[in-house]
């Protein structure tokens, strides 16, 4: 493939057959999906400086006004150009043979940390316009991640304006019902599962949801990682040793349905294939869409299993340096279930498709719309 190719003349190249079939569930409908896309966006941390209450910032959280500064600089210059691509990207796909079913974000839509209910009110009406202003030509749907509920009235706010604001675009897939942010919808033969990875009742509510499942294809869509990469390996769900039983059950449910999860947090590139018990396994994409500047290139690139050990914490040397033999640990426990792993540091967004048997995913660098990877997660899926 040539990686040179924009956005526009790869979308519009004829896409392929499906060249792989998947081993899915016994319980599966046979019958082929009508073919379709989605946009996958990671972390955007929508945020001004007007959203903050200094004073409970300095007293609470007063390490992260430098990066509050960065989101809000991203929010101003980048992520409306990133809007414009992806605005673009859905307008191709419509004449292609994968017409756009919604974009997708993998949570932490706004940076949070406000410090009052009213102001995180604020800064979730205007990141709920500024996505309607976008007019992208597709539903807007999103897991919720830490930023989202962080601070001072963010749990409130959050379902105060998200919880209708996801209702009305679920509504244009025919299913409007939302009380939670957990939620499963379905798209031409593909279940989605989105995850509140900060509901403690979460997981019995998606082993519910899967016992339904009777889609071919299935994703979770879940915030932290499910399976650990890079140099914050702590960072992942079900971390603490006390978790190990919720992990364990997480990961079964996830090999059994041998789902594609997508998700954020690391604010990096990642894609791997977790086996578990019983022969089931599963494939985790990571995006970030948190984008510095208008040009970005791939850092960090690490490739196969042998980069999936501790040494991998490299990619952020200063990052905790009192705890690189506890998250050193956390790859010598992992390492035997993981079986491909790529990582790079490379922000941008994904255009998945699913067509017949095949899933693939294109990942574009920065927004400017070029091409980086494609990326067969059904090929990876049946390997």
């Amino acid at each position: 493939m040539n990686r040179n190719l924009t956005r526009r003349q790869f979308l519009r190249s004829s896409l392929a057959g499906a060249s792989t079939i998947a081993l899915y569930p016994k319980a599966v409908i046979a019958a082929e999906p009508q073919s379709f896309s989605f946009v996958l966006l990671g972390d955007l941390h929508f945020d001004k400086l007007e959203h903050h209450d200094f004073t409970w910032l300095e007293k609470n959280k007063p390490a992260d006004l430098s990066q509050i500064r960065n989101y809000t600089r991203i929010t101003a210059d980048i992520t409306p150009r990133l809007f414009a691509t992806v605005r673009e990207t859905i307008s191709d796909l419509k004449q292609s043979t994968v017409p756009p079913a919604f974009v997708l974000q993998v949570g932490d839509l706004v940076e949070g940390l406000c410090g009052t209910e009213e102001l995180a009110t604020r800064q979730n009406q205007e990141a709920a316009a500024f996505v309607g202003d976008a007019k992208l030509g597709a539903p807007f749907l999103f897991t919720k991640g830490n930023h989202d509920v962080t601070g001072d009235g963010a749990t409130a706010a959050f379902k105060t304006i998200f919880h209708p604001f996801m209702a009305k675009e679920l509504s244009a897939l025919g299913d409007g019902k939302l009380s939670k942010a957990n939620y499963a919808f379905s798209h031409s033969g593909a279940m989605f599962c989105c995850f509140d990875a900060y509901d403690k009742e979460s997981l019995d509510w998606l082993e519910a949801a899967l016992a339904k499942r009777t889609a071919r294809h299935c994703f979770v869509v879940i915030h932290p990682p499910v399976v650990p990469y890079g140099a914050r390996s702590t960072w992942h769900i079900y971390s603490n040793p006390k978790d190990k039983p919720k992990r364990d059950k997480l990961l079964e449910l996830l090999g059994k349905q041998r789902v594609f999860v997508l998700g954020g947090h690391i604010h990096k590139f990642n894609t791997l294939v977790r086996s578990t018990g019983g022969g089931g396994q599963f494939v985790q994409l990571a995006i970030s869409s948190i984008i510095n500047s208008p040009k970005v290139k791939p850092k960090d690139v690490l490739s196969g299993t042998n980069e999936y050990n501790g040494d991998q914490i490299r990619v952020e040397p200063n990052f905790s340096p009192e705890t690189q033999k506890e998250r050193k640990g956390v790859y010598e426990a992992e390492r035997p279930f993981v079986k491909k792993f790529d990582y790079a540091d490379l922000p941008g967004y994904a255009v998945v498709t699913v067509n017949g048997s095949n899933v693939e995913a294109k990942i574009f660098s920065g927004a400017s719309g070029q091409l980086w990877r494609t990326l067969q997660l059904s090929t990876l899926l049946a390997s």
